[in-house]
């Protein structure tokens, strides 16, 4: 899953309409923002096997740090108790960490049986939706478009505050078409790096969807 977490994303906005977008973004796809670090360091592992499932080349052999469910439920009181100490508010801090959860959720409705329970469990969970390109493309591209249209309809946006939400939602839809068509890339190493600049769209989600100055 990918242009599915970014949705869950841009449709919390509605619900926490003061969070920055780059914060949600942030708890939707943390999975996947610790995942190239760990893999980098040698804890867990990916390899390139084209076929492995129909819509990516990837074969996921070992993740449980940053995808058990077991984990990714630490991770989310995590990101709750952070959001609450940072703001007391406490529906915010749940829906923070229900963000966290939903990824390990839409996983195993996209994912091959490879997403483990536990960290040290050997049964594995999925759902395999990777396994027909037309059926995940139209459940991620509808998914993406309530999100998006959820999140324009928080508030009224000045065109000039739309413009860097919109072309983050098109770049999204760029690299969401080149993963499904392009090439497989030619190395673990290479897919960690690549995943690790997912950073940068915390970052633009971030500026995209911070208040406008006032001009005085």
């Amino acid at each position: 899953m990918f242009l599915g977490h970014f949705a869950a994303a841009l449709a919390a906005k509605r619900a926490m309409p003061r969070a920055s977008l780059g914060a949600l973004v942030a708890a939707a796809q943390w999975p996947d923002l610790l995942w190239p670090v760990l893999l980098l360091l040698g804890v867990e592992r990916v390899t390139v096997a084209p076929g492995d499932t129909a819509f990516t080349p990837l074969r996921f052999e070992a993740y449980p740090i940053s995808h058990s469910l077991l984990a990714t439920g630490g991770w989310a009181l995590l990101g709750g108790a952070i959001w609450w100490l940072g703001s007391r508010d406490r529906r915010g801090a749940v829906l923070i960490a229900l963000l966290v959860v939903s990824h390990w959720v839409l996983d195993v409705v996209t994912h091959r049986p490879d997403l483990p329970v536990t960290p040290w469990s050997e049964g594995r969970v999925g759902l395999g939706l990777w396994n027909s390109v037309p059926l995940t493309m139209a459940i991620e591209l509808l998914m993406f478009a309530a999100g998006i249209t959820l999140y324009f309809g928080t508030s009224p946006r000045p065109w000039r505050r739309r413009i860097g939400a919109w072309s983050l939602a098109a770049f999204l839809a760029v690299v969401y078409f080149l993963n499904a068509f392009g090439e497989p890339p030619p190395s673990p190493g290479a897919v960690a790096w690549v995943t690790l600049s997912m950073w940068l769209l915390v970052a633009w989600a971030w500026a995209a969807d911070r208040p406008a100055r006032t001009i005085r």
